[in-house]
């Protein structure tokens, strides 16, 4: 089977590219590019689209998703790639961890994470692969079999988790996170954490470049205490009083304990994962002049690009590390446009009505944490970066080239020929408004309700097959999981 895509304008990450991309027709045989150039014949394909007027992206390489968090894993990884789909998302990484929520299981990886598979296998519309959180020390002995068995290369701490809960304050940390009687989730936890995966990278030389580990940057004791004196005040409500009860200098004291204890156990390939704040971005580019020897990246998410606390639709924006006032927005803009952000992601956490809210709609407290927003991802940076200056080619890079060949996906992530043709087809003059009924995802509301993009998805392809067309989800599900690295 071959599609022969003509007359788009052809966006490719990386140095050499041009900014605007190029007028070229693709050839796409067995799944792969095959040919790049103008004028191909269209005897040459048994499918021939015309795209003029489209911008032909590298599919996205979604870093950062969480399948099975709220809803069954496999019910998630089916109608959430659907929801992946209309966002040009080609490559779903998600994360993954024992305890409540996700598989709500404890116990090693190496029985757990095969049931992962298992209820993920077909159900995929896109390609897809997990990043894994070592929360004992057993999973921390796991981790070059998971690495070499499982082609997981990519792994997670969860900062916050030290004294507070996935929505808020928590007294029993063990009971929450299923952990070993007598083992603690803590700082020295993540230091020991740093030095295993450390470690697997010395004994798996040929798979180091591809092993890195992510953090949420968020400081348990600080949110903990701030959480109070916000109940306690009672002044701020909403959205507002979320994002002042975890602080961004939480985040900021967070990113500096991390590149601390990844330089004391010289492990270089951390990712700093959404960061929300002026002070957390300013932390992190401290942190990389402080500790140049340390490879950090640097991720944001379109949520905290495109919302604040007074622009958001409602509490459904309640989400971690929170949305934050406007002056916060602007500066993760402006660090973007300079250039010190690596990768844009969903975060894409689908929470249905019914467990999102509490009975009193209004407490913030009481609600859940995270969102959907897959389906918003290209249209969105496209929509809004485009109004500020950001090139095609930076799009490309911040949503596919980077993720990818940071996260052990170099088969993935630029249009090039012999890589795989995931492509996502952009009608750049089409002018929307975002309404929580049009989206796949099953979320009932979104915090971008209202919203106007300028940007619209029409088609998207994994490995050459056509998963959205003209706008509508076609064809069963193709995904394949990635055992990484992945050429």
């Amino acid at each position: 089977m071959s599609t022969l895509i003509t007359n788009a304008r052809v966006v490719r990450p990386g140095s050499d590219a041009p900014e605007d991309g190029e007028l070229l027709d693709l050839l796409i045989e067995d799944g792969k590019f095959t040919r790049i150039e103008a004028g191909i014949s269209a005897d040459a394909a048994d499918t021939v689209i015309d795209a003029a007027g489209k911008i032909a992206f590298p599919g996205v390489v979604d870093a950062h998703q969480h399948w099975g968090i709220y809803n069954p894993l496999g019910e998630d990884a089916e109608t959430e790639s659907r929801a992946c789909v209309q966002g040009g998302v080609t490559t779903s990484l998600s994360y993954m961890r024992t305890g409540q929520y996700y598989m709500n299981t404890g116990g090693s990886y190496a029985d757990v994470f095969p049931k992962v598979l298992e209820a993920t296998e077909g159900r995929p519309y896109v390609d897809y692969a997990y990043h894994l959180a070592p929360m004992s020390k057993e999973h921390i002995a796991e981790i070059p079999s998971l690495i070499a068995d499982h082609g997981v290369t990519s792994f997670k701490i969860f900062m916050f988790y030290g004294s507070h809960g996935l929505h808020g304050r928590s007294v029993d940390q063990s009971e929450f996170l299923m952990t070993p009687e007598g083992e603690r989730y803590d700082l020295a936890h993540f230091e020991f954490v740093m030095r295993g995966i450390q470690a697997a990278r010395e004994q798996l030389g040929d798979k180091a470049e591809h092993i890195s580990l992510s953090l949420h940057c968020e400081t348990a004791e600080i949110m903990s205490a701030y959480t109070k004196i916000v109940e306690e005040e009672g002044t701020l409500q909403g959205l507002a009083a979320y994002s002042a009860s975890r602080p961004p200098h939480s985040e900021g004291l967070a990113v500096t304990i991390a590149a601390f204890l990844a330089d004391e156990t010289q492990l270089p390939n951390i990712n700093l994962l959404h960061l929300s704040s002026r002070k957390a971005m300013t932390a992190a580019m401290r942190m990389a002049k402080a500790f140049p020897h340390v490879n950090f990246r640097r991720e944001v998410t379109i949520g905290h690009l495109l919302a604040d606390i007074e622009t958001a639709y409602g509490l459904g924006g309640k989400v971690n590390p929170p949305l934050r006032p406007r002056d916060d927005v602007e500066a993760l803009w402006e660090h973007l446009l300079a250039g010190d952000i690596d990768w844009v992601v969903s975060d894409h956490a689908c929470c249905k009505d019914e467990k999102k809210f509490a009975e009193d709609r209004g407490d913030i407290f009481a609600a859940k944490s995270g969102f959907g927003g897959a389906e918003y991802l290209l249209p969105g940076l496209v929509s809004e970066g485009r109004k500020r200056g950001l090139s095609w080619r930076r799009i490309a890079e911040l949503t596919s080239l980077n993720p990818a060949s940071r996260y052990g996906l170099p088969g993935k992530g630029d249009i090039a020929v012999g890589m795989d043709a995931d492509i996502a087809l952009v009608d750049p003059d089409h002018t929307w408004t975002v309404r929580p009924e049009d989206s796949e995802s099953t979320q009932e509301y979104t915090p971008f309700e209202g919203f106007e993009l300028g940007a619209k998805v029409t088609d998207t392809f994994v490995r050459g097959q056509r998963v959205l067309a003209d706008g509508s989800v076609s064809g069963s599900p193709a995904g394949r999981y990635l055992h990484r690295p992945y050429k």
